[in-house]
């Protein structure tokens, strides 16, 4: 019962579909989920999943119900405090980190609803790949495995760094007093 009281009205139970054809298997095997969710601070918002229960396929996405304006988020960690506090970031969103890497979007990235802690997690797996499976570089071995004790040390709150998030759609967002919202300023492909 204590959970039904939590529930913001703007929560709406997810709409599943199963037995979709997959993109990639060709199976009837595909999930898609969406639903609709408030997030505090941050508004109402669509989330949407494709699963695939054969080939593992996955595809994930967030949208504000409100159209925003391109946008870049700045924070700067300096506790293990900040590691708690919530992220916004949609399928065409960059995070990067400086003198660490990047986040790029691109057509396999997804859109998802983490904190600080999650996005600096998931750049150390992407390091942890580099450093595992560079087998000719000894260099960019190193230089992953030196990134990523870097990154363990801002999530113990050991090492100030600097998380930068920039969408071209205003869909992302860092949910803290101490994040800076600039207004993005989108290069025209023309």
């Amino acid at each position: 019962m204590a959970a039904k009281k939590e529930n913001n009205q703007a929560d709406v139970p997810a709409e599943v579909l199963e037995g979709e054809m997959c993109p990639f298997c060709h199976e009837k095997k595909l999930v898609l989920m969406d639903m609709k969710k408030e997030i505090p601070f941050f508004g109402t918002t669509f989330i949407f999943s494709m699963d695939c229960n054969g080939c593992g396929y996955h595809k994930a996405d967030i949208e504000a119900e409100t159209p925003r304006e391109p946008c870049k988020y700045t924070i700067e960690l300096s506790t293990e405090e900040d590691m708690k506090i919530r992220v916004v970031k949609s399928s065409l969103a960059n995070v990067k980190i400086p003198h660490v890497g990047d986040i790029m979007s691109g057509p396999s990235s997804n859109g998802y609803v983490t904190n600080i802690e999650g996005i600096l997690n998931r750049m150390i797996k992407q390091l942890e790949t580099i450093r595992d499976n560079e087998e000719e570089e000894e260099e960019s071995r190193k230089k992953a495995k030196n990134m990523i004790k870097k990154l363990h040390r801002v999530i113990w709150g050991q090492e100030k760094q600097k998380l930068i998030i920039e969408d071209p759609t205003g869909n992302s967002a860092i949910i803290s007093d101490k994040a800076v919202k600039e207004k993005l300023k989108v290069k025209n492909s023309e």
